[in-house]
C-alpha cells in the first residue's frame, strides 16, 4: 500500500511537471551544439563504456529530461554542464526491483514484472530523477566537497525535485550514505568527466515520497523507527492533516498560465525578479527518542500511552500558562499536551546547515574554515501557540542547541573593562542562572540536535519534513521564557516566512556564483508568503547578496519599491513586558525611500508610530564648510575609551537610533564589523507594552511621490527594557 501510494504520488508529481521546474540548467530539448568533443570522457560516454552500468544507460537512454521534453537523460549527460551522477550498478538495481517484488508492486523482479506502462515510466523515472544534481554552471559534487557534517543536504535539488543528505559511518569515515541508507561504492567514487563527476552506488537512490503524516502514522503503528512515542502525540494533536500539506496547486496553475508575472528588473540589483516555481510547505520537527520516554516513564515505548504522557507532563508543574487545560481536548492550543507538542514543531522544511546560518559573522569565511567564530542565534516561531524558539551554534557548543543560554564573553558583567576585560562574543564555561521554573537544573544548557547515527533511531525522510532527534525534553518552561526576555533577539526577516525555507529561497551558497540570478519577485496579487499582504503597485524583491560583500545581517535583504504599501505579521515577545522593536537599516543611498511605521495587534487597525522613517539618512551626513561631516543623530567612532562610547549609544539612543552590531562583517573573515560603518544602523520602531502568545502586525506604507526609491528590510530586534536599560549591566555591542 505504502508503494502504490508512493507511484500514485510520483506520477502525479510529473504530471504536474515539477521536475521540469526544478532541473537548473535543462531547458526543453537539450542543446546538442554544446557537447564537449575533447578526447576526454563525458559523464554519459564512460558510463557507456563500463558495463556494471549498462542497466543504467539503458534507463537513462529512455527516460525523457521532463515530460515536455523530446530529449533523453542520456543527451543531457552528454552536454555541457556541470553533473553529479549517483549512477546505480547493476546489481544495485536488480536489488531495487527485488524489493519491489517483496512488497507485492511487480510480479517479478524484471522491467517485465510491471502491472502496466504508467507504473513502469514512473519507477524508471524515480531511478533516474533521483540518482542526478544538475548544477547547472556552478557546482559538481565530489566527496571532497559534499556536505560537512552527518545529515547536512547538498545545496541543489536533485532532478525529482529532492534535496539528498549525507552520512559518514562512525566506524569507517570513508564509508558515504546519501540519505543514510544508500551507501557509495568505497572503489568506484569521484570519477571525474568533462562535465561532471559519478559516484557508483551499491543501492539506488530511492527515497520516500511519503509525506510527514504517513510517515509518523507508519512510526506510530509499528514501532520500531525510536519515534513511536512521539509520532503518537503528534497524531494526538491533530497535526496529521496539517503535516499532509505539501505543494500549493493553486500556485503551480498560476505559473503555468501565466498569471503571476515575473517583476521587472530591479532598479539598481540589475536582475529581474524571477517569481518561485513553486510555492512548497514543510515542517522541521524535533522529537524526544523512544529511549528518552522510557526512561521517564518506565514503560517500553510501544505501551506508553498519549494519556501517560499528559499526566507525566502534568506533574512536572512547569506549565505556567494561564488558561491551559488537562482535559482530553488534545487539539485544543491551551491543552497542556497540545503547547508540550506543538512547542516541537516549526512550519518549514529546514536543512540542518540553515537551522543556525554561518556566513559573515566576524571573523569567519564559509568558504575556507570549519571553524565557528562567535556564538550565533536564530529565533522561529513554532506551531500552536506563537511561541519563540532558539537555535544555537557556537564554537564551544560543538553542535547545534535548542535554547541554549550561556554567559557570552561580550565586555559586561563579568566579563567588563573594569574586571576580566573579555568581549569576542565566545562562550565563557558558564551558564545563565535559572529564573522562573525550569525542567531540570542544567536547563540552561540547551538540548542539542542529534543526527539519526547519533541515537540508533532511523533516518528515514519525509517528502515535506525533517525530523531531527533529541535526548532532552523540550518545554516551554518559565526558564526559557525569562532568559529569552533578557536577551536581545535579532531575526533575519527571510526566517519570519516558512515559505523562503522550505523553497530554498534563502541562503543556498552554492546558487550566488558568478553570473547567477539569484533574484526573486513576491507578487501583489497572490498570498505566496505566510503572513505577508501586499498592495497594488508594490514590488516587492528578494535580493541575496551572498559573495556580493554586503554589509547585511545573513547578507540577504527584502526591497520594495514603488508606491508601496505591505503589512507583515511578525514574530511573538517571549514573556510580558516593554519592549524595543528595531529596525535594521542600510542607510545613505540616494534611491533609498521613506516610510509611515504603523504597528499593533490588529490589522486591521493600526496607528501610526513616530514620523516616517527616512532611510536615506546614515549616522553622517551634514557637509560643514570645512569639508568634514557631522551627524544630527549623535553618530561617532568607537574610542577605546568604554564609558564615551557609552556616551554617544545614549545620545544615539536619544534620537531614536543605534549603532550597526559588532557581529558581521561586509568582507568574510574580517574583523571590521557593520558597526563602525555610519551607513549601517537600527532605528527603534516602536517602544510599548507587548504581552506572550500575541500575534502583532506592522505595515510600511511610502511617503514619497516616486515609483523607483527603495525600502530596505534587512532583520528585526526585539529587545526588552531589562535589556536596554539594565542599570547593572548595559547592552553589549553585539
Amino acid at each position: 500500500m505504502i508503494q502504490q501510494n508512493i507511484f500514485k504520488h510520483i506520477s502525479r508529481l510529473l504530471l504536474l511537471t515539477i521536475v521540469s521546474g526544478m532541473v537548473l540548467a535543462c531547458k526543453e530539448d537539450v542543446d546538442t551544439s554544446n557537447r564537449y568533443t575533447f578526447t576526454d570522457e563525458t559523464v554519459l560516454s564512460y558510463l557507456e563504456k563500463h558495463s556494471e552500468y549498462s542497466e543504467y544507460t539503458n534507463l537513462i537512454n529512455t527516460v525523457p529530461v521532463s515530460n515536455h521534453s523530446q530529449s533523453t537523460v542520456a543527451q543531457l549527460l552528454s552536454a555541457r554542464g556541470h553533473y553529479t551522477v549517483f549512477a546505480p550498478n547493476n546489481n544495485a538495481i536488480q536489488l531495487y526491483l527485488d524489493s519491489l517484488q517483496r512488497k507485492g508492486e511487480i510480479q517479478t523482479a524484471s522491467w517485465d514484472g510491471f502491472p502496466d506502462e504508467r507504473t513502469l515510466d514512473s519507477i524508471q523515472k524515480v531511478i533516474v530523477y533521483n540518482s542526478i544534481i544538475d548544477g547547472g554552471n556552478r557546482v559538481t559534487y565530489e566527496t571532497g566537497n559534499f556536505p560537512t557534517n552527518n545529515n547536512d543536504e547538498f545545496g541543489v535539488a536533485n532532478m525529482n525535485d529532492r534535496k539528498l543528505s549525507v552520512t559518514r559511518s562512525k566506524i569507517n569515515p570513508d564509508s558515504i550514505f546519501i540519505n543514510g541508507e544508500y551507501p557509495i561504492s568505497l572503489k568506484n567514487r569521484d570519477i571525474v568527466a568533462i562535465n561532471g563527476c559519478i559516484h557508483e552506488m551499491e543501492l539506488v537512490v530511492a527515497p520516500s515520497s511519503d509525506r510527514v503524516t504517513d510517515v509518523i502514522m507508519r512510526w506510530a503503528e509499528k514501532g520500531g523507527s525510536g519515534y513511536t512515542v512521539m509520532s503518537r502525540l503528534l497524531l494526538a494533536c491533530g497535526l496529521g492533516d496539517t503535516m499532509r500539506a505539501y505543494r500549493d496547486e493553486t500556485w503551480e496553475r498560476l505559473v503555468a498560465s501565466g498569471e503571476v508575472k515575473d517583476l521587472p528588473q530591479h532598479t539598481s540589483f540589475g536582475q529581474i525578479g524571477s517569481m518561485p516555481l513553486h510555492r512548497k510547505f514543510g515542517f522541521t520537527i524535533f522529537a524526544e527518542t523512544d529511549d528518552v520516554w522510557e526512561q521517564l516513564l518506565g514503560k517500553k515505548a510501544m505501551d506508553i500511552t498519549v494519556a501517560d504522557v499528559k499526566a507525566y507532563l502534568e506533574g512536572t508543574g512547569v506549565f505556567t500558562d494561564a488558561g491551559t487545560t488537562t482535559d482530553d481536548n488534545y487539539e485544543d492550543e491551551n491543552n497542556i499536551l497540545n503547547q508540550f507538542v506543538t512547542y516541537h514543531v516549526l512550519p518549514m522544511r529546514i536543512s540542518r546547515d540553515k537551522l543556525v546560518f554561518h556566513y559573515n559573522e566576524k571573523g569567519y569565511n564559509y568558504a575556507s574554515s570549519k571553524n565557528y567564530t562567535i556564538a550565533i542565534s536564530d529565533f522561529y516561531t513554532t506551531l500552536g501557540k506563537p511561541r519563540l524558539i532558539k537555535l544555537y551554534e557556537s564554537l564551544e557548543s560543538n553542535g547545534i542547541y535548542i535554547n541554549r543560554f550561556p554567559v557570552l564573553r561580550n565586555g559586561r558583567g563579568d566579563y567588563a573593562p573594569d574586571k576580566l576585560n573579555v568581549n569576542d562574543y565566545h562562550e565563557s564555561g558558564k551558564f545563565k542562572p535559572i529564573r522562573g521554573k525550569a525542567l531540570t537544573p542544567d536547563e540552561n544548557v540547551g538540548i542539542e540536535v542529534l543526527s539519526p547515527t547519533d541515537v540508533n533511531v532511523t533516518g528515514e525522510t519525509a517528502l515535506n519534513g525533517i525530523i531531527y532527534p533529541i535526548n532532552k525534553l523540550l518545554v516551554c518552561t518559565d526558564n526559557v521564557r525569562t532568559q529569552m526576555m533578557n536577551q536581545r533577539i535579532r531575526i533575519d526577516v527571510a526566517t519570519m516566512f516558512p515559505e523562503m525555507l522550505s523553497n530554498d529561497l534563502h541562503g543556498i551558497k552554492e546558487y550566488y556564483t558568478e553570473g547567477a540570478s539569484n533574484c526573486r519577485g513576491i507578487p501583489s496579487n497572490y498570498p505566496y508568503l505566510s503572513g505577508l499582504e501586499v498592495k497594488e503597485n508594490t514590488m516587492f524583491y528578494y535580493l541575496p547578496g551572498l559573495n556580493q560583500g554586503w554589509c547585511n545581517m545573513e547578507c540577504d535583504e527584502f526591497n520594495v519599491i514603488g508606491r508601496y504599501e505591505f503589512t507583515m505579521k511578525l514574530p511573538p515577545v517571549p514573556k510580558a513586558g516593554h519592549y524595543e522593536l528595531r529596525f535594521g537599516v542600510a542607510t545613505g543611498s540616494r534611491v533609498r525611500s521613506m516610510a509611515q511605521v504603523y504597528w499593533g495587534p490588529d490589522k486591521s487597525y493600526m496607528p501610526a508610530y513616530g514620523i516616517p522613517m527616512d532611510l536615506r539618512q546614515s549616522g553622517l551626513y551634514r557637509h560643514l564648510p570645512s569639508g568634514n561631516q557631522e551627524s544630527s543623530i549623535g553618530w561617532e567612532e568607537d574610542t577605546k575609551d568604554e564609558e564615551y562610547n557609552d556616551e554617544v549609544t545614549k545620545k544615539m539612543r536619544n534620537n531614536g537610533f543605534m549603532k550597526g552590531p559588532e557581529s558581521w562583517t561586509a568582507v568574510l573573515g574580517s574583523s571590521t564589523t557593520v558597526r563602525s560603518y555610519e551607513y549601517i544602523t537600527r532605528r527603534i520602531m516602536v517602544s510599548a507594552d507587548m504581552v506572550p502568545n500575541q500575534n502583532y502586525y506592522i505595515r510600511f506604507k511610502s511617503v514619497l511621490d516616486a515609483e523607483n526609491k527603495e525600502f530596505f528590510m534587512d532583520y528585526i530586534e526585539y529587545v526588552a527594557k531589562e535589556v536596554y536599560d539594565n542599570p547593572e549591566e548595559s547592552e553589549d555591542i553585539w
